[in-house]
């Protein structure tokens, strides 16, 4: 995977049950063939679903290595990673797909970010959502939050 001249996948794409799974496996190639251009691998969004499914980036780096396709990957995922409920599981993927800024200093730089791609998608408040509008990808207009 070449990040210099294509995207990773998005952050909701679905692999063994996880959102931001394929996007991480994506990236942590890329990495590994030192194609990752500005992406980094493992993102502060890698390191939470790595601590979820209680994986090293390590660990999960040298499965990538060995596993040239997401089938081996994911086989490798389902026999490592801690289990979920499945209940637990879609509470987590909701929560990490909405997630937004976490700070002041975070704010600042999703604010940067946003208003460098399109200053009028205000709406916007979760970084699944700026990523995909920064890849080209159709992000609807949102509800203003309360």
């Amino acid at each position: 995977m070449d990040l210099r001249t294509s995207f990773p996948r998005s952050m909701r794409a679905t692999l063994a049950g996880y959102v931001h799974l394929a996007r991480m496996i994506d990236k942590c190639r890329a990495v590994l063939a030192g194609t990752e251009g500005e992406y980094i691998y493992p993102c502060p969004m890698d390191e939470r679903l790595l601590e979820f499914a209680g994986i090293t980036s390590n660990q999960f780096t040298a499965a990538v290595h060995a596993h040239a396709s997401d089938d081996g990957v994911v086989s490798w995922f389902r026999q490592i990673a801690t289990p979920h409920p499945p209940d637990e599981l879609e509470a987590w993927n909701r929560a990490l797909l909405l997630r937004g800024p976490s700070s002041p200093a975070s704010a600042e730089r999703f604010k940067h970010y946003r208003d460098a791609i399109d200053p009028s998608r205000t709406d916007l408040t979760a970084w699944s959502d700026l990523q995909d509008l920064e890849e080209g990808r159709f992000v609807p207009r949102r509800e203003p939050v309360p």
